[in-house]
């Protein structure tokens, strides 16, 4: 089981690959996540929203491997708990499903996406920036596989 981040954004913020890399590399060799950027499109006055987000949305549909599951971080999504995602990874573990996590672009993402995703994720009910998303999905991440070997970094 393999998961990858495929995130709409290039050239974030130092701090921001920083903070990605440490909790990443905090992670077993195999259980690391691979992050894919993917140029987000150059909105010029004659393009609609709509258009970027097809754009978006096929570049993001020919980064997908082979037989790899969608979860699309959503505002309108699921809520979920540190718990649900550990459970999740379990889950994914077990059935050796290789997942791809999304995140659009400014705009959002297009209806392929959304149709052809497993589950669709809120991380909250705030607005966050880009940037930070990547930052609170990698800690998760790493609060998830603490949780699952039972270590104290992981607190109720």
């Amino acid at each position: 089981m393999k998961i990858r981040l495929l995130a709409v954004g290039q050239k974030m913020p130092k701090w921001v690959q920083q903070t990605f890399n440490e909790y990443n590399q905090r992670l077993n060799k195999n259980q690391q996540v691979v992050l894919v950027e993917i140029a987000p499109v150059h909105r010029s006055k004659s393009m609609n929203s709509d258009v970027a987000m097809r754009i978006e949305g096929q570049n993001i549909m020919s980064a997908l491997k082979p037989n790899e599951k969608i979860i699309l971080l959503e505002e309108t999504g699921q809520h979920i708990s540190t718990k649900n995602l550990a459970q999740s990874i379990k889950d994914w573990q077990m059935q050796a499903t290789d997942v791809a996590i999304v995140i659009g672009g400014a705009d959002g993402v297009s209806s392929e996406i959304k149709n052809h995703a497993l589950l669709q994720w809120s991380l909250s009910k705030l607005t966050f920036p880009h940037p930070l998303v990547r930052v609170i999905l990698i800690e998760q991440i790493y609060r998830a596989y603490s949780l699952i070997a039972n270590h104290p970094y992981h607190r109720e």
